[in-house]
């Protein structure tokens, strides 16, 4: 792979990196949504896991 992007152009280095620093920042949010929903998780429970909302587990 590193073979392949040494024989790139500067131009084709630059989209490269582009798309690197794409898929990076694309784990970066998918992470922190992930981190986010688990973070609420607990809050939620509180709400939903109750006697009186039961009834809607049945729908």
């Amino acid at each position: 792979m590193i073979e392949k992007i040494r024989m790139l152009s500067p131009d084709k280095l630059a989209e490269v990196q582009d798309f690197v620093d794409f898929l990076s920042q694309r784990n970066r949010d998918t992470y922190l949504l992930h981190a986010s929903n688990k973070m609420a998780e607990d809050s939620f429970n509180k709400v939903w896991d109750n006697p009186e909302d039961a009834e809607y587990d049945n729908l």
